[in-house]
């Protein structure tokens, strides 16, 4: 069990989504760094789909009531366990009765805005439609279905590998690895690569040159279900109504306001404003990281390089999961002798 002391800004339950259900206008949501959770998972043996902790700006102050194994992917918000740091992308043991701790966004030069808390054995609340994500819009999965609130209480299921007194141990993070384009702090350039959308072409020369060449800031107005980005305006040709359609986390809609739009993963299932473009999904997880005010380089790419983006981040994954199991292996093994 942990108790929530303090929940931070924005805290809540998230897996990998409930894909599958756009039809009934519910959205996948999910973690929306589904990279980090996925790592997360990886280094306390939980399978890739097991429920976590997405915190959003720190602040954030949980109680363990029994022994387990956690590990912090994403941003570094200074997180502390009982009073001594917990590096991000390790593995770390955790004995009941210990507190973690994680800095306000403010009081540290924290390079982005969300980490994600995995345990072993994941968060216990109950499958809705198949995950157990919070739906913060329409209100059900995860914790009662909303933010978590201090004084909560979340049951972990039952940890499959690590023991809670095996050693800590770390694996290179993806802003350390060859899917990060560049590193340093925030003021520098977040680097998106986007294929044009379906409407790309009825908007005018000057708006799609601009879409590439001008830099684009996440506005404060932005949240979970989409992130408003500030730059030139962006024209269509012929101003007409377009008729409702489906839409899914990366599309950049623009609005009448000709400032873009870009869907994460809890916008709404269908749009009708035009899509000029969608970021590739192997972006997604840089673009979940990247705090408020940030500025943003559009990068046209193509289907072909979308689906190798894809593979090597799916490779990288790969060989962590291996490295693992390997690890898992060894350590089984010595125990036994």
């Amino acid at each position: 069990m942990i108790n929530i002391n303090q929940p931070g800004l924005l805290t809540s339950v998230q897996d990998l989504g409930r894909p599958g259900h756009r039809h009934a206008g519910i959205s996948p949501g999910g973690a929306l760094n589904s990279l980090a959770l996925t790592l997360g998972n990886l280094l306390v043996g939980n399978p890739d789909s097991a429920a976590g902790l997405e915190i959003t700006m720190g602040n954030c102050e949980l109680h363990f009531n029994r022994a387990t194994r956690i590990a912090i992917t994403g941003d570094d918000f200074g997180a502390t366990l009982d009073g001594l740091a917990v590096a991000p992308y390790w593995s770390v043991p955790v004995h009941a009765g210990q507190t973690l701790k994680f800095a306000a966004a403010g009081n540290l030069n924290a390079q982005g805005i969300r980490c994600y808390l995995a345990v072993a054995g994941g968060i216990d609340v109950p499958l809705i439609l198949g995950s157990r994500s919070t739906d913060l819009k329409a209100g059900f999965g995860g914790h009662q279905g909303r933010a978590l609130r201090k004084g909560d209480r979340l049951p972990l299921g039952q940890a499959t590998h690590d023991t809670p007194d095996g050693p800590a141990f770390g694996i290179r993070s993806p802003q350390w690895s060859a899917l990060a384009t560049q590193t340093g702090d925030s003021s520098k350039l977040v680097m998106l690569r986007v294929l044009p959308g379906p409407e790309y072409e009825q908007f005018s020369a000057i708006a799609r040159t601009a879409l590439w060449r001008d830099k684009w800031r996440i506005t404060p107005n932005s949240n979970r279900m989409g992130y408003r980005l500030e730059g030139p305006e962006l024209k269509r040709k012929q101003s007409k109504d377009l008729l409702s359609h489906g839409v899914v986390p990366g599309v950049i809609q623009v609005p009448p306001s000709g400032q873009p739009i870009v869907l994460m993963g809890d916008a709404q299932a269908t749009g009708g404003y035009p899509k000029i473009g969608v970021v590739i999904q192997a972006d997604m997880w840089k673009l979940a990281q990247a705090p408020l005010n940030t500025m943003l380089q559009l990068n046209i790419c193509n289907l072909h390089e979308a689906g190798a983006a894809w593979q090597q981040q799916q490779h990288y994954v790969s060989q962590i999961r291996k490295t693992l199991v390997s690890r898992r292996w060894t350590h089984s093994t010595a125990n036994k002798k």
